[in-house]
């Protein structure tokens, strides 16, 4: 099992509650389609952490990076409703880091 990670802060007009839904449609389309395992998200709340925190923590547990490939690539498949439900969580999202 592998975890990519990403911390997320969003844009300064962007509601918590849209982006957790835009999110969950987009990972449940990458889990029904075989691209990924599992996946959570988390919310820090009330600025309980340090400035190096994002608002959100998604979680995303791949098998191997082979796996972690497909869903990326899926990200990118000329596709015009994968485009809209990619695009409907990045255009949310004011910065982000992420790890493997």
């Amino acid at each position: 099992m592998n975890l990519y990670y990403c911390m997320i802060d969003l844009k300064q007009a962007a509601k918590a509650l849209t982006f957790s839904i835009t999110v969950d449609v987009w990972m449940t389309h990458l889990k029904e389609a075989g691209k990924i395992n599992r996946w959570r998200m988390l919310r820090r709340k009330l600025n309980l952490a340090s400035e190096n925190h994002g608002d959100f923590l998604l979680e995303i547990e791949v098998r191997d990076l082979a796996q972690l490939d497909l869903a990326f690539r899926e990200s990118g498949r000329p596709d015009e409703d994968v485009a809209r439900l990619n695009r409907a969580v990045h255009d949310l999202i004011g910065q982000s880091s992420v790890g493997l």
